[in-house]
């Protein structure tokens, strides 16, 4: 007990005689003059600093900070943070950094920066004393030969997050007038284009004097190096920018990231600043620019179409290295489609008005600056690889803002009818469809690839200038005695004119003899078909899905020969295509039902467009044409065929209407390819045991073996299946058996 007693008494005394409470103050203030009282006794040491006590004297100074703010009110600030702001410690710290002394002082500067904008909770970049050497500190970021990247890039992160908390600092941390800013706001476009990049940025961002600040994007070439478009003492953009191509995986990713958080602010005034007073937008085209210029130009096409689409920090990531395709020029190929991810990333994280303003400089900077004299030269091996790069943009490309320029510039802005023999409305769309027919077949292929990709965007101009502008008006139709719509006004004593297309066709008649079909599957005859149209202007379904299947004669077909090839395997995936198309369109403002033909249009004014015209020839050829590229027209024909307009799915499912002279539909074009194939048939022995054979082989079922007329029986092959995917196609967009299968996956 008396052992309990004297502990406790101990213990008393030593509570008694503690040490009074340390000033905060008075601390903080010490270890100040610590660090500064060590420039005054040491001169010419080259000691590191991480070997003398500023490193800890830092941490202590924030830690005090830090305590205090805690202890403080939700408004107060602190005797220490006062002291911090009222001695512009910031400011002498930041110019202990610039000056390198002990070498490595700047990296604890940066890193005392990035602490106190992380941990002390009170809003600060609007404080003088906090914003001024904030804005010299990134100055001092991004120079040539740092080495200091990574302390650079998380000091920048943090201060786009505190932007993102606080998007009202952004003039403060980027040095912009707010007068001038506000003349730029409501000036004239004219205004804008010369007043770019200087006028609305202090000497302390951009100067005058500095070429590459002036001058407009059309001045700066692609291929410029960074220290040509690095402007010494350059802002925040510049560093992040600069840093995006370091070659340090979490450096990149970090100035990535800061990118991002600066573009996603979603006030609108934050947004036109960057976009109108800053050169954010013309940087992040240029380095697409020269990304693009360092893609070899011994690409492999293969290489590229086989290109993965992936986002953008995936290639940051250490399984993403790893599952990275290798083929000679793979490395700059994910560097520029990393870029190209990340801007289009951008342009859906941001609002807008910076969307748009970065989709219109790349447009201008890359698409027109460089990519459209690619595509246009007159090498094929040039033409070859610039379309696959660009058909895989396409592929990547997601945001609204950039797709829609990207239809601008492939496919310009008419709206009227195309002409026969118009090819300077738009040079390089009319050169592009060319490509579809060109003599090489890699070009062919690849071009229609580009066209079948953008046939995937959700843009209603898309089909509305390659297709439905010169559908509009019907007039591939026989123009009626009455003044109606349409064919389908005629009765059985309309005196009607067979088209003269099919009436000079000398197998188009003997096509539908009872010879070549058997009585299931006969096509109906003229009048029959004429009689069999609705005045409503709806055909019977089962009426085009039969024409189609039977389009192909018996000894043509392998589909009885082969288990799974009936057509029923091709709705399911009509039915999805369907379904896509559909809701791609809703908002398109379709009409639901046909419109009626105007008499004043002539018929024979009828041109299908020179997309369908080229599509329309290869499919003509298919007997003649190698497989993959019969492959790729009739790909693209199909996804033209599922969308839901009704003038297409007349001009191209329906086989009954009567075309006007001269004018052809899709059925009129596979009418005369049977007609060849059954003129070819006669002359080839055992066509019909050759052909299945072809089918197995190419279903991986037989093995290789030599086979005359392989062309042919290929194309014949992928005839019989087109006409069987078009027959699906029809039957899923019936409303009933729409209906139907929107809770099943089969028949």
């Amino acid at each position: 007990m008396d052992m309990f007693s004297k502990l406790t008494h101990l213990f008393q005394q030593a509570l008694e005689t503690r040490e009074p409470p340390v000033n905060l103050l008075d601390s903080f203030v010490d270890h100040w003059k610590g660090i500064t009282n060590y420039y005054i006794e040491t001169t010419g040491q080259t000691r590191p600093v991480k070997q003398t006590d500023i490193p800890w004297r830092l941490k202590q100074m924030l830690d005090i900070l830090v305590f205090e703010e805690a202890q403080q009110g939700q408004e107060e600030m602190g005797p220490c943070m006062e002291y911090l702001l009222q001695h512009k410690l910031l400011e002498t710290l930041c110019t202990l950094g610039k000056a390198q002394y002990p070498p490595g002082m700047n990296q604890q500067v940066l890193v005392f920066f990035s602490k106190i904008l992380v941990q002390i909770q009170k809003p600060m970049l609007h404080i003088l004393n906090v914003y001024r050497p904030v804005q010299k500190l990134v100055r001092l970021c991004g120079l040539p030969g740092s080495q200091t990247e990574k302390e650079e890039a998380q000091f920048m992160f943090v201060v786009c997050s505190r932007v993102k908390q606080d998007p009202y600092v952004l003039n403060y941390i980027l040095e912009i007038k707010k007068d001038n800013h506000s003349k730029r706001s409501i000036s004239t476009s004219e205004d804008t284009e010369k007043g770019r990049s200087g006028e609305t940025v202090s000497s302390n961002y951009l100067t005058a004097s500095n070429p590459a600040s002036t001058s407009s994007p059309q001045q700066h070439s692609p291929t410029d190096s960074p220290s040509t478009i690095f402007p010494a003492n350059a802002g925040l953009i510049h560093v992040l920018v600069h840093l995006s191509r370091s070659q340090k995986s979490r450096v990149a990713l970090k100035a990535f990231e800061s990118l991002l958080l600066l573009v996603s602010i979603p006030k609108e005034d934050t947004a036109v600043c960057l976009a109108e007073s800053t050169p954010l937008c013309q940087l992040l085209a240029e380095r697409l620019c020269e990304l693009f210029s360092q893609l070899p130009a011994t690409l492999e096409p293969a290489d590229i179409h086989s290109f993965p689409q992936t986002h953008w920090n995936v290639a940051f990531s250490q399984s993403g290295k790893q599952e990275s395709q290798s083929f000679p020029g793979s490395e700059h190929m994910e560097s520029f489609f990393a870029w190209l991810d990340f801007l289009d990333h951008l342009m859906r994280e941001a609002p807008k008005s910076l969307a748009v303003k970065l989709a219109k400089e790349i447009h201008h900077c890359w698409l027109v600056g460089v990519l459209q004299h690619e595509l246009l030269q007159m090498s094929e091996m040039g033409v070859l690889v610039n379309t696959a790069l660009l058909c895989c943009s396409v592929r990547h490309i997601q945001s609204p803002a950039m797709v829609e320029e990207l239809v601008s510039f492939l496919l310009g802005r008419q709206t009227q009818s195309e002409q026969r023999f118009d090819t300077e409305s738009h040079v390089l769309r009319y050169q592009l469809i060319e490509h579809c027919d060109h003599i090489s077949d890699e070009i062919s292929i690849t071009t229609l690839l580009l066209f079948e990709a953008l046939l995937q965007k959700p843009h209603r101009d898309i089909l509305f200038n390659l297709v439905l502008r010169n559908l509009e008006n019907r007039c591939y139709l026989t123009r009626t005695l009455g003044g109606g719509d349409d064919c389908r006004h005629f009765t059985d004593t309309d005196p009607v004119e067979e088209n003269e297309e099919l009436e000079e066709d000398p197998f188009f008649t003997d096509m539908y003899g009872e010879d070549e079909f058997n009585s299931s599957e006969q096509l109906l005859h003229r009048p029959q078909l004429i009689r069999e149209h609705r005045c409503s202007g709806q055909t019977q379904a089962l009426d085009i899905v039969n024409s189609f299947l039977c389009l192909v004669p018996q000894e043509a077909k392998t589909s009885q020969h082969v288990q799974g090839a009936r057509y029923e395997t091709y709705v399911h995936d009509a039915h999805e295509q369907f379904k896509e198309c559909t809701a791609f369109s809703l908002d398109w403002d379709w009409p639901e039902s046909l419109k009626p033909t105007e008499l004043s249009v002539s018929s024979s004014d009828f041109f299908e467009g020179h997309f369908l015209k080229v599509l329309f020839d290869r499919i003509g050829r298919i007997l003649e044409q190698p497989y993959e590229l019969n492959l790729q027209v009739t790909s693209v024909l199909s996804r033209l065929a599922v969308f839901p307009h009704p003038h297409l799915h007349e001009y191209l499912l329906d086989p009954y209407i009567i075309l006007a002279p001269g004018a052809r539909s899709l059925f009129s074009v596979l009418i005369r390819v049977i007609g060849e194939l059954m003129q070819r048939i006669e002359v080839i022995p055992n066509f019909t045991e050759k052909l299945v054979h072809v089918r197995r082989q190419l279903m991986g079922l037989d093995g290789e073996s030599g086979v005359d007329h392989m062309p042919l029986l290929k194309g014949v092959i992928i005839l019989e299946e087109f006409c069987k995917e078009l027959a699906a196609i029809a039957f899923v967009k019936l409303p009933a058996n729409n209906t139907n299968l929107q809770n099943t996956d089969t028949l």
